[in-house]
């Protein structure tokens, strides 16, 4: 079983967010009820360049398409995983590849397979974690329903 802390450290997690700019995301779906959107579209708006990566598309989110990270023209900060953990170690590979600065595992993506391939080729990995989660937990704009409503208090709105 693969210690998971390891892969969950607060410093890690806070060094990473503040220092990409470029997310390539593997297995962004185009269906606005996956995820994968909800992430990628989140990450986009919060100012972040969003790369797709899915071979079944041409464009999500506005954005070029690509079959895999291999493909990716230019240099990734953080390779963001929405596959199935058996798929990992053969994305952690391209991430070493491309010289990925991270690779990110949403949750349940765990393979510690992946995880070592990542690391032996000196890329950070994070794992069982979703992305927007932790940006919005040190960003700052985590509400009770995950929306960012621009207000500081411990009070639901109504509830004064």
């Amino acid at each position: 079983m693969t210690d998971l802390a390891r892969y969950q450290d607060p410093l890690t997690i806070q060094r990473v967010l503040h220092t990409a700019s470029t997310i390539a995301i593997v297995g962004l779906s185009n269906n606005e009820l996956r995820a994968s959107y909800f992430v990628g579209y989140y990450l986009k708006r919060h100012g972040y360049r969003v790369i797709p990566v899915n071979p079944r598309e041409t464009e999500i989110l506005g954005q070029k398409c690509y079959a895999s990270l291999l493909d990716v023209p230019e240099p990734v900060d953080i390779v963001n995983v929405f596959r199935a953990p058996d798929a990992l170690p053969g994305i952690a590979r391209e991430a070493v590849a491309i010289h990925a600065g991270a690779l990110w595992c949403q949750f349940g993506v765990i393979n510690e397979e992946g995880a070592r391939i990542a690391e032996d080729g000196g890329v950070t990995v994070i794992m069982d974690r979703c992305l927007k989660v932790e940006h919005a937990r040190y960003v700052g704009r985590m509400h009770w329903l995950g929306f960012n409503t621009q207000r500081i208090t411990s009070v639901r709105a109504g509830l004064q």
